[in-house]
């Protein structure tokens, strides 16, 4: 499922789309708030340039809008439907959802929106 070769094994390491042998970002951790998103300009491995056209990556944030859209909804049915909290804990149990899965949605957004347009190539690494 998540062996190279698949888009789920790029979309979620964040590698390289075309050869899926090294990460598009500079630094792994996007805990590093900083560097969140700090991409290199091309594959070491397969030469594939990242910024495909000018401002590529702003169509990533409507996927990051639709993955936080989802992720709110999902907070809020875990605390007022399950858990069982007021409207106000539940709008609290949202926000705080949404900081601290911040930077991970940001990656998560740009890797679907790569993977969208690319799709893998076995013999990208081996030119």
């Amino acid at each position: 499922m998540f062996k190279r070769g698949s888009k789920l094994n790029s979309i979620a390491t964040g590698s390289c789309p075309k050869c899926q042998k090294e990460s598009m970002y500079q630094d792994k951790n996007p805990l590093h708030l900083s560097k969140v998103l700090k991409m290199n300009d091309h594959c070491s491995h397969c030469g594939f340039k990242y910024q495909i056209e000018p401002s590529f990556f702003y169509g990533a944030m409507y996927v990051s809008y639709g993955l936080n859209v989802a992720l709110g909804i999902a907070a809020f049915i875990v605390s007022f439907i399950i858990i069982g909290v007021t409207i106000e804990q539940s709008f609290l149990a949202i926000v705080i959802t949404l900081i601290v899965l911040f930077p991970f949605i940001l990656r998560l957004s740009r890797n679907l929106y790569i993977n969208m347009f690319i799709s893998y190539d076995p013999e990208a690494g081996n030119k």
